[in-house]
């Protein structure tokens, strides 16, 4: 079982934390990773592009000069791809770009993802994560404490509203509950900061 350092919120190493090796110590499968992460952000694109073809840009009804005998080359119509003002070939529509993985494969990835952040030692386990009040120069000096990095996902069990609200206006500071984690968010951020209480949960949802 892969073990990590256990902190208190002022930096201070209160113990040592044992994690699942089913979920923290997997084999790093990249390609479920890359897959996983293609899937998410194919289902963030709204899919609202759309340009206008030939036939739905106005105008060009009439032939622009006959066919023969001009010495130019024949044109049917205005609107055509090759004038300016005309459609465009092949043009963008609406569409959904959305798809679905297969539930093993997006399992496999998000724990490949966990067990990265233990394998390239950026994971940060804290006893508990309780602010008295959503003030943000607060949770500043909990992630300084904790020497977390720029770009810092904050895992906590279940909705805490001072740590959110605390957590938002910080640049680079992501926060998010055990069951709405992803593996683009865990492979996007420098530490994985998470309390002791959400790797339990973690490792009995996800188990």
């Amino acid at each position: 079982m892969p073990k990590v350092a256990l902190y208190d919120i002022t930096g201070s190493q209160i113990g040592d934390v044992e994690l699942s090796d089913d979920i923290f110590g997997v084999k790093v499968n990249t390609h479920v990773m890359y897959e996983a992460v293609k899937n998410y952000l194919a289902n963030q694109r709204q899919g609202t592009q759309s340009a206008k073809t030939r036939g739905e840009v106005r105008g060009g009804g009439r032939k622009p000069w006959r066919q023969k005998g001009t010495g130019r080359a024949r044109q049917g119509s205005i609107r055509a791809p090759q004038w300016i003002g005309g459609g465009v070939v092949f043009a963008p529509k609406p569409r959904d770009y959305s798809y679905k993985l297969p539930k093993k494969i997006k399992r496999l990835a998000l724990k490949s993802a966990l067990s990265s952040k233990v394998r390239d030692n950026e994971i940060i386990v804290v006893d508990s994560l309780v602010l008295d009040k959503p003030k943000t120069k607060d949770m500043v000096k909990i992630l300084s404490n904790l020497k977390a990095g720029k770009k810092t996902l904050v895992v906590i069990p279940e909705r805490d509203e001072n740590v959110i609200l605390a957590s938002r206006n910080i640049p680079g500071v992501k926060t998010a509950y055990v069951n709405t984690i992803n593996v683009y968010d865990i492979l996007n951020c420098d530490s994985f900061l998470i309390t002791k209480d959400a790797v339990n949960k973690v490792e009995e949802v996800y188990a």
